[in-house]
């Protein structure tokens, strides 16, 4: 799944162009850097990939999702519809804005369910954040209908779905803003980065600004520029965003990959009685990333990804259990463990949404265990995953129906 397994000689020479000058920070310094723009050139090459008109290169996908909240105008007391299921990430960035993550059911497609969407909104929303889980998309027909119809924001947050197209176009594109993350970990990685995505020229100048401490960047002197707004510092630096500059023109080879290793997957799954697949919007622009199905029931969930863990079958995620991805596991934000001291009408909303029962996502999240897909496999060694891990699938859903 992740770009550093595809690591190499690509990366090593971007990142050598920039020691080879000394300027590891993406701005200023034009003599000494002789040209060499790393960031500058990752940013041009988002665009062109993704079809998008700007892009921003930021430390962190969580950065980037923040800074997109803070352009886009929304903050105090303004409520961001998201999934029960993401990574945390998500939620950190609403409340960092001063905004109360609305968190409302998925379903099958273990993204926003569109009518729970419909049914959460109030006058004080003004955004709907899709998180495209696990290399998929959510139904962005849908969303935005709903988003069109009540006059809200569609951002997406795409961090986990880097490559994956909707109906040809590419996810993070297709809302008011986009982001993504290059987290070591991620389809295609910058070690730590992310981006925000737009087509919105006024949008963009905003989070080129906040992202540099209110920056205008439009003078040769960096320290003349003005600063038309406070900002903070949300940098990337050459060296990972030369990091990324290999990885984005790899990418479109990951996917290929992926999509070839995770069939392999399914294929062998496919007739194993009892098992369903995660719903995908639009199969073909799935990038492959993971392969995710549910069981008939939690506790064949259950003892399937214990037995596959204790077969030593790594990469296979029983998110109803994870701390990190899962509404469930969030003790800390359903306990208010905020280290900074939140405005307390913020705090009580925080608390009432994190603390809510979602029974429709519990019941999918329970059944459901994704499955990872490498970019190392061999054919053989893809097949002979997906026969074992079929063969304890087979194995766990008769053993349960003989003991009914």
């Amino acid at each position: 799944m992740p770009g550093f397994e595809l690591f190499g000689a690509e990366e090593r020479k971007e990142v050598n162009d920039v020691l080879e000058t000394g300027i590891l920070m993406r701005y200023g310094f034009d003599a000494q850097r002789n040209g060499i723009w790393k960031a500058k050139e990752l940013e041009q090459e988002i665009t062109k990939t993704f079809g998008c008109e700007h892009a921003q290169v930021v430390s962190s996908g969580t950065a980037a999702l923040t800074l997109a909240m803070a352009a886009l105008g929304l903050g105090a007391g303004d409520e961001i519809i998201m999934p029960t299921f993401t990574f945390v990430a998500s939620f950190e960035a609403v409340v960092s804005v001063g905004a109360i993550p609305v968190l409302v059911d998925i379903d099958e497609t273990l993204t926003l369910n569109p009518k729970a969407v419909e049914e959460a909104i109030t006058p004080r929303t003004k955004a709907v954040m899709p998180v495209h889980m696990c290399g998929s998309m959510a139904q962005l027909d849908e969303l935005k209908a709903i988003c069109d119809k009540h006059n809200l924001i569609l951002l997406e947050d795409a961090c986990q779905a880097i490559g994956a197209t909707y109906k040809g176009k590419a996810v993070g594109t297709i809302g008011a803003a986009g982001t993504f993350s290059f987290d070591f970990v991620k389809i295609m990685t910058c070690a730590e980065g992310g981006a925000v995505l737009t087509s919105s020229h006024e949008l963009y100048q905003k989070v080129d600004q906040f992202s540099d401490h209110g920056h205008d960047h439009l003078g040769k002197d960096r320290g003349a520029d003005l600063h038309p707004y406070l900002g903070y510092n949300f940098r990337i630096s050459e060296l990972h965003a030369a990091v990324g500059l290999a990885q984005i023109r790899k990418l479109n080879t990951f996917v290929e990959i992926q999509k070839k290793n995770n069939r392999i997957i399914y294929d062998a799954l496919k007739d194993v009685p009892g098992i369903t697949f995660r719903v995908i919007p639009d199969p073909a622009g799935d990038t492959g990333s993971f392969l995710s199905f549910f069981l008939p029931t939690e506790d064949m969930a259950r003892t399937a990804a214990a037995e596959l863990a204790a077969a030593g079958i790594g990469g296979n995620f029983y998110w109803f259990d994870n701390n990190w991805h899962y509404l469930r596991k969030w003790q800390h934000l359903q306990n208010g463990a905020f280290m900074n001291r939140l405005p307390e009408e913020q705090r009580k909303q925080v608390m009432h949404y994190a603390n809510m029962a979602y029974p429709a996502s519990d019941a999918i999240m329970s059944r459901c265990i994704s499955s990872s897909v490498s970019l190392l496999w061999t054919e053989e060694q893809a097949k002979e995953r997906g026969e074992k891990i079929a063969g304890i699938l087979r194995n766990v859903i008769e053993k349960s129906v003989v003991n009914i």
